[in-house]
């Protein structure tokens, strides 16, 4: 089975409901990896500021950030090797490395509320 790692930036949650607005990138992300979880996919999400240790302990991660900094975030590892930094992996992106199927548009659109497509939270 592949493992898929992403190693978030600094951010007080992983699904971007936290703030006066919602982003909905981390949404997407987080609802897209949810979807795999239900499928028995293992995706592993650590987060800058809840998990530090995860970064420094990783020889892959460790050796990014001291090369490139922050601004590098979010990196997305498949079996320890890189395969995305910068941005979070499209669904198409996760769909073909994982070999699964996932929906290629999230049901959440950008519209700065916390409404979805069966009402609001």
């Amino acid at each position: 089975m592949k493992r898929l790692e992403i190693f978030d930036p600094a951010m007080c949650c992983s699904t971007g409901v936290c703030g006066p607005s919602i982003d909905s990138e981390l949404m997407r992300i987080s609802t897209t990896i949810n979807s795999l979880k239900e499928k028995r996919i293992v995706i592993k999400r650590h987060g800058l500021s809840t998990e530090p240790q995860d970064f420094v302990s990783n020889k892959t991660m460790n050796a990014l950030l001291q090369k490139e900094g922050v601004d590098i975030l979010p990196v997305t590892l498949l079996d320890g090797e890189v395969v995305k930094t910068k941005t979070y992996p499209t669904n198409e992106e996760l769909s073909q490395w994982l070999e699964v199927k996932i929906a290629s548009e999230s049901p959440w659109k950008s519209n700065s509320s916390c409404c979805g497509p069966k009402g609001c939270c």
